[in-house]
């Protein structure tokens, strides 16, 4: 029960550690607050949920300076495009109605906890990167962290953009082979080797075997299937960099590197069947995520 608990809330619960580590220093730098200003935040994302009750707990915002855009009645703020707030986090004025969106947003809150940071943030070039980054996280935050029950979910969803999801897809892609490469080497003597870009190939490979296979079943949830993969992969990546670091202080022998690696595959394949079930996928998807996996483990001992 404990160990299911925490496979259903591990990326909530690492993100809500980072937030406090953040609160914490914020509490101490005694930073101002942004008095008047309502933060609009998306109650079927746990992340959004997270930070902006971190600003109201550090006190960047005042005890009533947040609510979920789900709950607000239109006439509360006509100002905002309603649509907007669901794809950017909207800041409100509650005194002159001006709205505000996405990065504008936090560094409004910021720049008010911080005025010595407000060059930056009105900085043009550095705007521009960190909204492309906004962008980035908050149209794959559905997929970064999706909603524990999208039974009655809002009636205005995230837009979708199909550039944001393959630059995500991309990405997950990227870093996932990298510690993979350098992890498989731990287990040297127990697994073969095998050229420098395999892990790439591996990780490419399933990536586009699952999509041929979600196109089959359910063509319409592809991309957001898809996104899903790559998190649980990514996931798991991040999960082995303990043994790496482990790696530079002894040698624990391949023995246990192996088993570890075996335990991280445990785990994400016990999110894949969480993850499935949220997007009403059934069984076949994890049946064909293990399968491909184990086939590729039979052709790297066959190749070898």
């Amino acid at each position: 029960m404990v160990l299911g608990f925490y496979l259903k809330n591990i990326q909530v619960i690492f993100f809500s550690l980072y937030i406090s580590i953040v609160s914490e220093t914020l509490i101490l730098l005694k930073m101002k607050t942004l008095s008047n200003h309502l933060i609009l935040f998306d109650a079927e994302c746990p992340m959004c949920k997270a930070y902006t009750q971190a600003f109201v707990a550090t006190g960047l915002l005042p005890q009533n300076g947040r609510a979920a855009y789900q709950q607000l009645r239109e006439e509360t703020c006509p100002m905002v495009d309603r649509q907007r707030a669901v794809n950017e986090i909207a800041l409100v004025n509650q005194e002159t109605g001006e709205v505000s969106y996405g990065i504008n947003s936090l560094f409004k809150v910021f720049g008010a906890a911080m005025p010595l940071l407000k060059p930056l943030f009105s900085f043009g070039p550095f705007v521009w990167v960190m909204s492309k980054v906004y962008a980035f996280i908050s149209y794959n935050r559905r997929v970064i962290i999706p909603a524990s029950d999208t039974k009655y979910s809002f009636e205005l969803q995230p837009t979708f953009k199909l550039k944001y999801r393959l630059v995500y897809l991309a990405f997950t892609w990227a870093v996932t082979a990298y510690i993979l490469t350098a992890y498989v080497h731990l287990m040297k003597g127990l697994l073969p080797q095998g050229y420098a870009f395999r892990e790439y190939l591996v990780c490419g490979g399933q990536l586009f075997f699952q999509g041929i296979m979600i196109s089959f079943i359910a063509k319409d949830k592809m991309w957001n299937y898809l996104g899903n993969m790559m998190t649980i992969s990514f996931g798991g990546a991040l999960l082995l960099l303990p043994g790496l670091f482990v790696s530079t202080l002894f040698s624990a022998g391949p023995l246990f590197y192996v088993l570890y690696f075996m335990g991280v595959a445990g785990c994400m394949f016990l999110e894949h069947i969480r993850r499935t079930k949220l997007l009403c996928l059934g069984w076949a998807l994890t049946i064909s995520w293990a399968v491909y996996r184990l086939l590729v483990l039979l052709l790297i001992f066959l190749a070898n």
